[in-house]
């Protein structure tokens, strides 16, 4: 006769397995002492960050002007993460055109807040947020990286283990909570990324998922969707640009994202099943968002637009679906995509984005190709980016 397991063991002594097992995998990879450290960037890859000639920065270096560089293998001059922020303030200040290397807020500029979602796993959602936050960083924006999902994809790309990190709490629900909120401030993390700070998330998020009704029912009113934007309002100065990956459904916390955003990005993976899922999101979010708008919530942004993600061009169904995407959806989609990358595939198998794996460690040509397609994406929404403050 067949004994039938408890499915609530069954599933809890898997995940303490799997928990074990990862945590002995983050202490091969990453002793526990150990932080996440950015690799050093060649003289090469920094003059294209910065939009200067290689030749440019060695006479900088040579005149003792700005920070100097490290001598790597081969004579390779290498900047870390903070030079090349040091190197744009020392442009900027010899710039005829304000904005050319540190091309953040000015006066009267409001913070974007840029909100990434999709209904369905496998879009290529967090890692289209990870690559946006950190390549806006490198590029000389001031940038908050805010992750919703309770899964933490997000977290652990920036070296914080939900399971193990965030035992006391540390997530955004702790600023968002209805009782005894705390400031945002103190949730806010430093990454090893100059100018990218991080909310890293865990599974107490879905707290929020719970206390929302019940706070609907004892206080009535609308104060949900607000809750973000007030947490957002107590640092804006300190930043131009907030990433929020949202989880992949649409619950109180994604309205509540939504609610606070300024932009939002929708990515998608051109295949019908896909799309279908998605327009099935859609529907709903536009219902709920109808609903919140009716209560006083601003659901006026600054642009949205779908993104198309995990793209082989080579693939016919696929091209054929982004045409109808594009035919129907006109400028809302965005004109680059991003390639289905074994590169961006391998570096996350060491949770790294391809902004911070080494050159080297992948095949010249694949390694470009997926480089061109992040960096014209990310390109792409920092245009939008300007253009809502007015410039671009």
């Amino acid at each position: 006769m067949q004994v039938k397991e408890r499915i609530d063991r069954l599933v809890g002594d898997h995940a303490a397995r799997l928990s074990e097992r990862l945590m002995a995998h983050r202490a091969q990879l990453f002793p526990p002492d150990a932080r996440k450290e950015l690799r050093r960037f060649t003289s090469g890859e920094v003059a294209n960050l910065l939009g200067v000639k290689d030749a440019y920065l060695r006479k900088l270096s040579l005149e003792g002007r700005g920070p100097q560089p490290e001598t790597g293998p081969g004579g390779r001059r290498l900047y870390r993460s903070e030079d090349i922020l040091e190197l744009r303030k020392l442009l900027e200040k010899g710039t005829k055109t304000p904005g050319t290397y540190l091309p953040g807020r000015r006066e009267g500029d409001h913070l974007q807040v840029i909100t990434v979602i999709n209904f369905k796993g496998g879009s290529g959602k967090t890692t289209t947020a990870a690559h946006l936050a950190q390549k806006c960083a490198l590029d000389g924006y001031r940038v908050l990286a805010i992750d919703l999902d309770p899964q933490a994809s997000l977290s652990a790309l920036h070296g914080f283990q939900p399971e193990f990190d965030l035992l006391d709490g540390g997530t955004l629900y702790d600023a968002i909570r209805y009782d005894d909120p705390l400031p945002l401030s103190s949730v806010i993390r430093k990454t090893y990324f100059t100018n990218l700070d991080i909310v890293p998330g865990n599974l107490e998020l879905m707290e929020f998922e719970h206390d929302t009704p019940r706070a609907l029912a004892v206080r009535g009113g609308n104060l949900f969707f607000t809750r973000i934007s007030d947490a957002l309002a107590e640092i804006e100065a300190n930043y131009d640009l907030v990433v929020i990956d949202c989880p992949p459904q649409l619950g109180f916390l994604t309205m509540s994202a939504l609610s606070a955003a300024t932009a939002v990005l929708v990515t998608v993976h051109p295949q019908m099943l896909d799309v279908m899922s998605m327009c099935q999101f859609l529907l709903m979010t536009s219902n709920l968002l109808g609903v919140v708008a009716d209560a006083g919530g601003d659901m006026s942004y600054d642009w949205m637009r779908y993104l198309v993600t995990r793209y082989e061009p080579g693939d016919g169904p696929q091209n054929q679906m982004v045409s109808f995407m594009r035919s129907l959806f006109g400028d809302h989609v965005l004109n680059h995509s991003v390639l289905k990358s074994t590169a961006i595939a391998d570096a996350g198998l060491t949770k790294q984005t391809l902004y911070e794996v080494e050159k080297g460690d992948f095949t010249r040509s694949t390694y470009e190709r997926a480089m061109e397609s992040l960096n014209a994406v990310n390109g792409e929404i920092e245009s939008l980016i300007q253009s809502a403050w007015g410039r671009g």
